[in-house]
């Protein structure tokens, strides 16, 4: 990826500082989205619109005389989809019902927005993180697809193929917001040869929208050790919110010319199993494909509140079931790349994508 270097030995305010930069980086997507779901007579949406993002990154480093480095990064962020603006003033959605508005239950809409920042302190294999935080559950390797938006199409089209999005509750975990506040906690992360760890913490004191205090502390860990090309990761996410503890297991690594994954999240009593596979095409192409099984919830938790996912029974999103989807990826060169992808949600929703992705 290509970096701007704006300043160097310039920004260097005393002689305790040793060297500091500032960088600019990125990337845009644009491209044709198809949803079924959609329909302009029934919900005021076209099956087919255009989806797009512009995502500028600034990253601040400075390092002291003892090689310690301090650092922020903080993002602009425009966005589109569904023909409607994704960036902009904050909305809120209770999306899980439970009656308290988190971080990542906040929206934007119309135009470029700056987010949250994150700030960390580096020396050796450690880092300290604090702000918008990456959150330890969101960095477990494993757990997102091994394409250029992390996910299926040019916008990762709703990210079913994640283990740890069930029943409707996605992102219900901590994780750097490109576009909003973030969770505003603390991390930890170490990594010496091949193993890595990352531990989170965050507290809500009050909800945003709903002003009810009943905020959410999350706590979250990730361990993984890399063993030649096979790396095997665990996660863990506790909250105080219901329904967003959760277990995540990983394995993946090469089978010869294929890439192989496994995953597996229990995500507080909804089990849901992930199979991943991806291989180059020629010089310049490459292909991915997984398939999910998600379980269904149990009737205590819907009794108590919780969506129901299971199939045949009224007033269920029908989440329950197989999930599957398969994405190209041509390099066009220069960072740029064409992009398409088609999934089928467990609950028989299918979205086909393909546009132009490119860094700078």
């Amino acid at each position: 990826m290509k970096k701007i270097l704006f300043a160097t030995t310039a920004l260097v305010a005393t002689a305790s500082v040793a060297a500091a930069d500032v960088r600019l980086s990125g990337y845009g997507r644009f491209g044709l989205d198809y949803n079924e779901a959609n329909d302009s007579a029934v919900n005021g949406v076209s099956s087919t619109t255009l989806t797009s993002r512009l995502r500028l990154q600034v990253d601040m480093t400075t390092e002291t005389d003892n090689g310690v480095t301090f650092g922020a990064r903080f993002r602009a962020q425009a966005e589109s989809r569904d023909n409607a603006g994704a960036s902009g003033a904050p909305t809120f959605s209770d999306v899980n019902g439970d009656g308290v508005i988190t971080p990542n239950e906040i929206s934007v809409g119309g135009g470029a927005v700056f987010n949250g920042a994150r700030f960390y302190v580096t020396s050796g294999g450690f880092t300290l993180g604090v702000g918008n935080i990456i959150g330890a559950l969101e960095n477990t390797p494993g757990l997102y697809l091994e394409t250029r938006t992390a996910g299926i199409g040019i916008d990762g089209a709703g990210f079913e193929s994640l283990v740890t999005n069930v029943n409707g509750e996605s992102f219900n975990w901590d994780a750097y917001s490109s576009a909003g506040f973030g969770a505003n906690g603390v991390e930890v992360l170490y990594s010496a040869g091949g193993f890595s760890g990352h531990i989170s913490y965050s507290q809500d004191n009050e909800t945003y929208a709903l002003r009810n205090n009943a905020g959410v502390d999350r706590t979250a860990i990730n361990l993984a050790y890399t063993f030649g090309d096979w790396t095997a990761a665990i996660g863990y996410q506790d909250s105080s919110a219901m329904w967003e503890d959760k277990l995540l297991l990983t394995v993946s690594g090469d089978l010869g010319i294929f890439g192989v994954r496994l995953a597996y999240a229990d995500n507080d009593g909804i089990d849901k199993y992930g199979l991943y596979g991806n291989v180059d095409i020629g010089a310049a192409g490459n292909l991915v494909a997984y398939v999910t099984q998600e379980d269904a919830v149990s009737a205590s938790d819907v009794a108590a509140g919780r969506g129901d996912n299971r199939d045949g029974v009224a007033g269920s999103n029908n989440r329950e079931g197989t999930g599957y989807g398969i994405h190209y990826s041509y390099d066009l060169g220069g960072g740029v790349s064409f992009e398409a992808g088609a999934r089928e949600s467990s609950n028989d929703n299918t979205t086909v994508q393909a546009g132009v992705y490119f860094s700078f």
